[in-house]
């Protein structure tokens, strides 16, 4: 769910803490636009009308790197190109072109922007890569067709979700139990934030997860001290898909 220059923290800002007020991850962070649909609906709209009149996909999410970062590890990991991968809020879709342009054809991307499917299906289109899929989906009220997926990704959007004035919590538990709904058991959970630590990270995602690697990232200093200006994690999804759901109600 990115749009240029609209995002939930600055990647390239450099921070330690994580961007909002709150520095505790059982309590909301301050509620902001950039967490609502209406504020991403308005955001694609100008993104797909700023395509349409000069070709520009737009911003990319966190910069190419946080792309090179994803699709390093699949190859590192000999993840087969044949794997089902799902990008959670695809926005431009330009991610997903990348994976194809590596060699990935079980691709599917969802947003809940109708204007992001949009702009993702006419840069999929320029790129002549008929084999990516693209959905209108919520992914807090997934369809039952949205299943069995061994890798899913998410570069800001859980972020996002974090900051939405209306019950961000439990939007947040929400997120984690369609996460496991939608991802096979011992399936891959590739996520880039600039709003969370590491550490905040693990508590989120504790249950019916556990942590594989932590992907480098840019580093800043300040102050004496050094950070990261963006964490991206891998997960691996643990056996027994119902009783972790459980634990989820």
């Amino acid at each position: 769910m990115a749009a240029a220059g609209e995002q939930p923290c600055c990647p390239s800002g450099g921070r330690e803490e994580p961007c909002c007020p709150s520095g505790s991850p059982s309590e909301p962070f301050s509620p902001s636009a950039l967490g609502t649909r209406e504020h991403w609906d308005a955001a694609y709209g100008r993104e797909l009308q700023a395509f349409q009149d000069t070709g520009d996909a737009g911003e990319i999410w966190f910069g190419e790197e946080s792309m090179a970062r994803v699709i390093r590890w699949l190859g590192k990991q000999k993840v087969p190109l044949d794997s089902s991968v799902l990008d959670i809020g695809t926005g431009n879709g330009v991610l997903l072109v990348e994976l194809a342009k590596s060699g990935y054809t079980n691709l599917t991307g969802i947003d809940y922007c109708p204007s992001a499917i949009q702009l993702s299906e006419k840069v999929r289109d320029k790129e002549g890569l008929s084999n990516i899929k693209l959905k209108v989906e919520d992914f807090l009220a997934p369809s039952a067709e949205l299943s069995g997926f061994e890798i899913c990704i998410d570069k800001g959007t859980f972020d996002a979700i974090s900051l939405n004035p209306d019950n961000a919590v439990g939007k947040r538990k929400q997120y984690l139990r369609s996460l496991c709904s939608v991802l096979k058991p011992e399936g891959f959970f590739l996520i880039t934030s600039c709003n969370w630590t590491k550490e905040e990270l693990l508590n989120e995602f504790r249950e019916g997860f556990e942590i594989l690697e932590e992907l480098p990232t840019p580093k800043f200093c300040f102050g004496g001290r050094t950070g990261n200006s963006v964490t991206a994690l891998v997960f691996q999804r643990k056996k027994g898909r119902q009783s972790i759901l459980d634990k989820l109600d």
